[in-house]
């Protein structure tokens, strides 16, 4: 195995596949990452048995096929460490990677590629091609609700729903639910689900950054794939039964209040200062024209703000943790957001003025 290749060729692809490696590993070789020569193209994977990446580069000299494993943090922190032009000259020889550049020159360990794990396959059920900033859209819209290391370990992962000319992303904490929809191509009778675990969802959001192309994705029985011309993802998907989220979307609230979305964000950004560190509890007086905001903390500390909202309805007062606000605040993009609530005991539900492609529910906190 040798072949040549620009730093920065091997660099950006290598970095992408190196954050798949976990640092402290049961198994040596799932610290390594898999280098594969055919032909013109390298290969690199890196996996932690639940999640996979493979890179690929086509190199511009004729290369000696081969594939051999080599530690990943080391590969990429000798390329970082090299000047941008620098060319890198790599064989294997007895076992051990050399790398050569200028005067410099590196001896790697190696494990053999046959000890290297990969994802299963499964057989894949639906294939979808998008564009990767739809994808991207869907997860940064909806990931913020993920739960991190729930019991219910359904909640530890994102919803990918394929229904009739819709691809809808759902995440729960149990606390609030974030939902958004992106038209697709696909028309599909019967709907089709799967839940992929919050390492796959936030290392594919990384992966989805060229808003010109699509990708193509396959949600098998047990794992999701995503390809694109420069890498293919592969992850396992969470065996388990997500909530009927519809059933928590709140129906006929009555009061519907219009805020412009930063003068409403910045209000309860200075108002969290003098909440409850660990509660973060906010109560909100509604009246006509008029949203009050308080906080108060064990210290006897208070922050009041009021915010001008089109409302004309009936007054109302309830509580809200202000971190689950402020997270749908941040991803929304619309100058405008819509708040529907109905009494102090029901969910809240907000949503950006002029459409409803994502929805989002907080719950009440009592004060």
């Amino acid at each position: 195995m040798q072949f040549s290749i620009q730093r920065e060729a091997l660099l950006k692809p290598l970095q992408l596949v190196a954050g798949v490696v976990e640092r402290r590993q049961t198994m040596p070789v799932l610290s390594n990452v898999l280098l594969v020569i055919e032909g013109q193209t390298l290969s690199m994977t890196g996996t932690d048995t639940e999640v996979e990446l493979v890179g690929r580069v086509t190199l511009e000299e004729p290369a000696q096929a081969g594939e051999i494993t080599v530690p990943a943090r080391k590969l990429m922190d000798i390329c970082k460490s090299l000047p941008n032009d620098a060319v890198l000259d790599i064989r294997l020889e007895e076992q051990k990677l050399t790398i050569k550049s200028g005067r410099s020159r590196f001896t790697l360990t190696t494990l053999p590629a046959d000890d290297f794990p990969s994802v299963e396959d499964g057989p894949g059920s639906l294939t979808l091609n998008i564009e990767q900033s739809k994808l991207r859209h869907l997860i940064e819209r909806t990931s913020f609700a993920m739960a991190q290391q729930d019991v219910r370990y359904y909640l530890n992962g994102l919803l990918l729903e394929l229904r009739s000319g819709l691809l809808r992303a759902v995440a729960t904490d149990g606390h609030r639910l974030a939902m958004c929809s992106v038209p697709t191509g696909i028309e599909k009778a019967d709907v089709h689900q799967v839940i992929v675990p919050r390492k796959g969802i936030l290392e594919l959001a990384r992966l989805m950054n060229n808003d010109a192309e699509h990708a193509n994705i396959v949600l098998g029985n047990n794992h999701i794939r995503a390809t694109t011309s420069e890498f293919t993802f592969t992850s396992k998907l969470v065996d388990g039964k997500f909530p009927d989220y519809e059933r928590v979307l709140p129906r006929g609230g009555d009061k519907v209040i219009l805020a412009d979305r930063q003068g409403l964000k910045e209000a309860f950004s200075r108002t969290a200062i003098l909440s409850n560190e660990k509660y973060r509890g906010i109560r909100l007086h509604l009246q006509s024209g008029l949203l009050n905001i308080q906080a108060n903390n064990p210290e006897q500390e208070e922050a009041k703000e009021e915010v001008s909202v089109d409302y004309a309805g009936e007054q109302l007062d309830i509580g809200f943790n202000v971190s689950y606000l402020l997270d749908v605040l941040t991803v929304m993009s619309t100058e405008q957001v819509r708040m529907i609530l109905s009494d102090s005991n029901s969910s809240a539900l907000l949503q950006e003025s002029d459409n409803d492609a994502s929805a989002y529910v907080v719950m009440p906190m009592r004060l």
